[in-house]
């Protein structure tokens, strides 16, 4: 605008400075009287909008700095409360892995002498069976060799004898052998 009042008032006057350093004083008041002037209409209009207009944004910078505070506390309180649920879940974790492991133990050391208390049944059972077994055979083989020592005696003799006598006999012999023995 002043730059405006300037070439009208060297147009009115029809000539120009003689040199760039040269200090015309109507020039030179009219500029003052220009400034003066655009300083209190700036005063009076444009400062507060701009005052205001630069609180409200200083205010509102302020106050989402304060919110970003808040939320990184936030976030901060979140991992660590995140932190320490990881480490108890883990905790846990180990917990009931080390729990089940001990039942497991437990339940397969119970499976093992379950196992064994069957194996030594059968085998006791397998033993009580051969016991009676021999006992069978042995009763078996005293009976058939009674029966051929009667036979082989009755043939060296000629005759036969009364069965129950010559086999009660024969049963003493027999006996008397074994514990001989």
């Amino acid at each position: 605008m002043t730059m405006v009042l300037f070439a009208l008032l060297a147009a009115e006057e029809g000539m120009g400075p003689a040199s760039p350093f040269e200090v015309e004083s109507g020039l030179f008041i009219w500029t003052w009287v220009v400034f003066i002037a655009l300083f209190f209409l700036l005063k009076k209009f444009a400062w507060p909008a701009i005052l205001k207009t630069t609180e409200e944004r200083e205010q509102a910078i302020r106050r989402q700095l304060d919110e970003a505070q808040k939320l990184h506390a936030d976030a901060k309180a979140a991992l660590e409360e995140q932190t320490k649920l990881l480490a108890e879940s883990r905790t846990r974790a180990q917990e009931m892995i080390a729990d089940a492991r001990s039942v497991a133990e437990k339940e397969r050391a119970v499976a093992v002498e379950k196992t064994k208390d069957e194996q030594d049944q059968l085998l006791q059972r397998a033993r009580r069976e051969i016991a009676a077994e021999r006992d069978r055979a042995v009763q078996e083989l005293r009976r058939e060799a009674v029966e051929l020592s009667l036979a082989a005696a009755a043939k060296l003799v000629g005759k036969r004898y009364d069965a129950a006598s010559d086999r009660e006999l024969v049963e003493e012999f027999i006996a008397s052998m074994e514990q001989g023995k």
